[in-house]
């Protein structure tokens, strides 16, 4: 996404499985000044912390023969989950009227979470997506890889 312009007022959203960043563009267009208005943060420990089950065994009919079946990847799920409360939370702002364009920056598969569970107030709302992973930059960072 070479030389994005992000509108005066525009929100853009920086997250990922486990952290979301809300910014507001109080600059213009040319020259954007990305000001934090909220974090979102989930604890989310490794699966070999969150399960302690070992992975379940099937038959493969009769007979003494069992198969392994995939253990479930507990923090793989709870990522999924936290983009679903993100989507949700824009939700909210959306209907109060608290931003009228949005940009997404988010690493591919937490992108295509988000876009599955965007209401399409808010998805009518996204003018730009951005597949990246800038949850850790600080600000102005995040202004120059997106405008540059």
């Amino acid at each position: 996404m070479s030389g994005c312009r992000i509108e005066h007022d525009a929100w853009v959203l920086v997250g990922d499985g486990e952290k979301a960043l809300f910014f507001r563009n109080e600059g213009d267009a040319d020259y954007p000044n990305l000001q934090i208005l909220e974090v979102l943060e989930q604890d989310n420990p490794p699966t070999s912390e969150q399960g302690t089950d070992a992975p379940g065994r099937r038959s493969d009919g009769p007979g003494p023969h069992r198969s392994a079946m995939e253990p479930t990847d507990w923090h793989l799920m709870e990522k999924h989950r936290f983009a679903k409360d993100i989507a949700d939370r824009l939700y909210v702002l959306a209907h109060k009227g608290k931003f009228s364009k949005l940009v997404v920056v988010a690493p591919p598969t937490t992108l295509g979470d988000l876009r599955k569970a965007f209401h399409k107030e808010v998805s009518s709302r996204v003018v730009a997506e951005v597949d990246k992973t800038l949850t850790g930059h600080p600000p102005d960072s995040i202004e120059k890889v997106l405008c540059s």
